[in-house]
């Protein structure tokens, strides 16, 4: 009986760590989930809860408007359109978000994170340099940075979670399209979780952590 509890006990903790340890979306148990609009829903789940499929049609899966540029009238020139399940329905529990990029010359995705997805950036139009930082190593060397200049036709992947970055380098403008395996795959820019946080992270904790004069966090938090 003893060792018949401890294997129970066993599988037990090995579904459970299974669970705990997936980064990424469930997989879907039918055809589709047809998100119902936030305000109809009378339940909260994990996504969107389901239409029912009798009354689902076709412009569930379906959306316009990538063939347009999205506004790149910023100070970092650039700008997304995103056909996530909020503009497509169909797209709810099968873990895909896609955006289309566009980029002004010298304009910059700055460094961020996607904490629940990774991506792949398919660069289409103009000269991007795009990179990531590795995790801190447990051996005290510096992070390492994987980037590369890329041009039409290129494909370029972000590991879950790690830091990365986009910028178009060219003298033209730059268009891309990014997929993420994730519905909601979530997104951290690092300047603005750190500096433009409400309320600011304690100066004490910035200056010792940059090992830089208050002043020059006070200008930071100012830019954000």
């Amino acid at each position: 009986m003893a060792a018949a509890g401890f294997l129970v006990t066993l599988a037990i903790f090995l579904v459970s760590s299974s669970s705990i340890s997936n980064a990424f979306d469930n997989d879907p148990l039918q055809d589709f989930c047809v998100a119902v609009p936030d305000a109809s829903a009378a339940v909260f789940v994990n996504g969107k809860i389901c239409k029912n499929p009798k009354l689902v049609t076709t412009d569930d899966f379906v959306a316009s408007g990538f063939n347009t540029p999205a506004s790149t009238n910023n100070s970092l020139g650039f700008g997304v359109k995103v056909a996530d399940v909020n503009l497509i329905p169909g797209l709810n529990t099968l873990g895909l978000t896609v955006l289309r990029v566009d980029f002004e010359p010298d304009g910059v995705v700055p460094p961020h994170t996607h904490p629940r997805a990774t991506e792949a950036i398919v660069v289409l139009e103009g000269t991007i340099y795009a990179g990531f930082v590795t995790s801190n190593p447990t051996d005290n060397t510096k992070n390492k940075l994987f980037a590369k200049i890329l041009k039409p036709g290129d494909v370029f992947v972000f590991p879950i979670g790690l830091v990365h970055f986009q910028r178009n380098v060219g003298k033209t403008k730059g268009m891309a399209i990014v997929a993420f395996n994730s519905q909601n795959p979530g997104v951290i820019t690092i300047g603005n979780a750190v500096f433009g946080s409400e309320p600011h992270i304690a100066p004490e904790v910035l200056t010792k952590s940059f090992q830089v004069d208050e002043k020059v966090i006070e200008y930071l938090e100012s830019k954000f």
